[in-house]
């Protein structure tokens, strides 16, 4: 009955701050059926269906965009230089259909979600359609772990520590996958691994979810953050590798530490601080045996789903337990999240795991971590090998900070424009600043950097999103007080709130979108400038990450013939199937090597690779391989040029002492012939 309604609390997919809390009774002109219970207008219907256009036309523009890109001679722009100009429309198309969706309050939040889904398709489903064989050495180094625990059956001693140590030492990504290939009834994971990068964004949507909505109810501010994270997160790690689920669990970790260790949320149901009238977790003033009692189950429960998802993390990856770490002890020094909990129990496990099972690696490996330590150039020197060369190579390099910076810059912009964010958020503060030690920790193979970033985004996302959209609405916990105090009050007609339409139109016309201020328009065009962005940052160095079934082919016959204790030596380690059966077959990159060393290559090639290749004794044979993914890696980041890498080929073909075994258009394999 009218006079016992009672305004319901605010949920993300309700109006903006401008709007009541309280919803509206259906009017004739929404997309909602009639207070009479009649079905509703086949024109309401066709307005609630009308964010579906430009999704479906942005599918169709990237379906056709797909169906007509070469990808057979890529240049120092990668994907960029390739992509049928369709698939640019299909991505502006797609996300001016998730601004104005998603500034719409009359829209559910299935329609952002929409959105964001057809995102993450566009931009992480578009290499696994146009490339015939996955993509990066790394991945493929992987599969060649997975493989090895398939036909061993375990890992490898720790007297046999070396270049793959690290994989046998964190094994939980690698046992996983050879379950998952068993499984699936595949030969390799190999099979699958094109459409990992796809599948592990897919897996961030839900515990980001969780994160965002436990500091906010705007729908705008939720799903604006989710794409700026999917947008912004080109560093790479999204591929068949233990950091794309390690940080998937990371994330997992947060969610549940933001959502049931803090003192607004402890003994409620929720981010809101409401009480839950049933459930294993009640509120803390439950007098009697079984209310302490569902307490301290609901406890329990939460702890063993958060020790689960730290030991996935710890024996799965070697850096994200130390992000993990740092992040949980800023939160901890916090008061809101003064539960020591979630802290100690990841650094017992992680202590655990580092002085029994990965102490072998640890030993050897100390010394030089020890010694990386503060050596903050380390993440960000160029010089031979580490600087990128080429007008392609410079300008996608150029892209990706402009887009890492720019996001860190409206963070700080969202940061000073919303205060009430400033406040109710700031756990997502930490979480943006917290990996900022590891970056003088270690260089991490001067990849730190990059991890800093990935780390940071989530928080840095959120804030980002704040500064494109007006003022937000209060959190969750705020807009639930305000939500209980209307309910003290003595229900009855005079006391239900109303929000009027901004907008009053005849019952026969579609509601208006929400006016735009002033100077709005900038906001959408940040969001697809970004957009954009992601492209070349992303997919901008595909001439070094894809390699053609030419050079697969050429490499996959190495190795069906090499016998056990055979050297592979190469330029760099940027082949397909580079680690193939590598607890029985040793590799030598040369260009790895101090630069003295290679300028002794480049000036007597044959003669010296000859050289440093006669140590191997019969049965066992030496290689040299040569192929275009190498030279595409050498070429872009400043180690040998195109015609020194020619000198080096056309030395070897015409030295007595080598033999051609195979060549294609993609690369050329070399014997050592054995000494007379």
């Amino acid at each position: 009955m009218p006079g016992q309604q009672v305004p319901d609390a605010p949920r993300a997919d309700e109006p903006p701050a401008h709007d009541s809390r309280t919803r509206e009774e259906p009017t004739p002109h929404t997309s909602q059926e009639p207070a009479t219970g009649a079905p509703a207008t086949r024109p309401a219907r066709a307005l609630a269906a009308w964010p579906a256009v430009p999704l479906l036309a942005a599918l169709a523009l990237w379906g056709y965009a797909v169906r007509h890109t070469d990808v057979s001679a890529l240049d120092d722009y990668g994907l960029v230089g390739a992509l049928h100009p369709a698939f640019w429309a299909g991505l502006a198309v797609l996300t001016a259909g998730f601004w104005f969706t998603v500034r719409d309050p009359r829209r559910r939040s299935r329609w952002p979600l929409a959105h964001v889904l057809g995102l993450l398709v566009m931009e992480r489903a578009t290499q696994a359609l146009l490339y015939p064989t996955p993509l990066y050495a790394w991945a493929w180094k992987h599969d060649a772990v997975v493989d090895h625990l398939l036909t061993s059956g375990g890992l490898q001693d720790a007297d046999r520590l070396g270049d793959m140590a690290v994989y046998d030492q964190w094994p939980g990504f690698f046992a996983a996958q050879a379950a998952l290939v068993r499984l699936l009834g595949v030969d390799n994971a190999a099979m699958y691994m094109a459409w990992w990068p796809l599948v592990s964004s897919v897996l961030l949507l839900l515990p980001l979810l969780l994160i965002y909505r436990t500091f906010t109810t705007d729908r705008r501010l939720i799903w604006t953050a989710v794409w700026l994270f999917c947008v912004a997160n080109w560093v790479g790690q999204d591929y068949f590798s233990p950091q794309s689920v390690a940080f998937a669990l990371h994330l997992g970790v947060l969610a549940v530490v933001l959502r049931r260790y803090s003192s607004r949320t402890s003994g409620s149901s929720g981010p809101s601080g409401s009480s839950a009238s049933s459930g294993s977790d009640g509120p803390k003033g439950l007098d009697g045996p079984d209310g302490r009692g569902g307490v301290r189950q609901g406890q329990a429960v939460w702890a063993v789903l958060l020790s689960l998802l730290v030991v996935a993390v710890v024996v799965s990856h070697q850096l994200t337990p130390g992000m993990l770490v740092v992040t949980l002890l800023a939160l901890a020094l916090t008061r809101r999240h003064r539960d020591w909990l979630p802290l100690v129990t990841t650094v017992v496990i992680f202590l655990a795991w580092c002085l029994t099972a990965a102490l072998p690696f640890l030993s050897a490996a100390m010394p030089d971590m020890i010694r990386s330590v503060g050596d903050v150039g380390a993440n960000v020197e160029t010089g031979y090998g580490t600087t990128p060369t080429g007008a392609g190579a410079v300008a996608m390099s150029w892209a990706a900070r402009l887009l890492s910076g720019s996001v860190l810059l409206l963070a700080l912009a969202g940061v000073l424009r919303q205060r009430v964010l400033r406040r109710r958020a700031f756990p997502l503060l930490l979480l943006a600043a917290a990996p900022l030690p590891m970056f003088v920790a270690s260089s991490y193979g001067s990849e730190m950097i990059f991890r800093v970033l990935m780390f940071m985004l989530p928080g840095a996302a959120f804030f980002a999103a704040a500064a494109l959209l007006p003022r937000v609405r209060a959190s969750a916990a705020e807009a639930a007080d305000a939500a209980a105090r209307d309910t003290e009050r003595p229900s009855g007609p005079s006391h239900r709130r109303f929000a009027l339409p901004s907008f009053p139109l005849p019952s026969f016309s579609p509601p208006s979108p929400p006016r735009l201020r002033y100077g709005a328009w900038l906001a959408p065009l940040v969001l697809l400038a970004g957009t954009l962005a992601f492209v070349p940052s992303y997919s901008g160095k595909d001439r070094i990450n894809y390699f053609p079934p030419r050079e697969v082919a050429l490499v996959q016959r190495l190795f069906d013939q090499a016998p056990d204790g055979s050297l592979v030596v190469a330029a760099n380690r940027n082949y397909p199937l580079a680690y193939e059966q590598y607890w029985r077959v040793d590799h030598y990159w040369f260009l790895d090597d101090d630069r003295r060393h290679v300028d002794e290559i480049v000036r007597d090639p044959a003669g010296v690779l000859a050289r440093d290749m006669a140590a191997v004794d019969a049965p066992a044979r030496a290689y040299f391989l040569l192929t275009q993914g190498q030279t595409a890696n050498s070429e872009m980041n400043g180690q040998l040029n195109e015609a020194q890498l020619r000198h080096v080929r056309e030395s070897v073909a015409g030295s007595p002492r080598f033999e051609r075994v195979a060549e294609n258009s993609a690369g050329v394999l070399y014997v050592l012939k054995p000494a007379s």
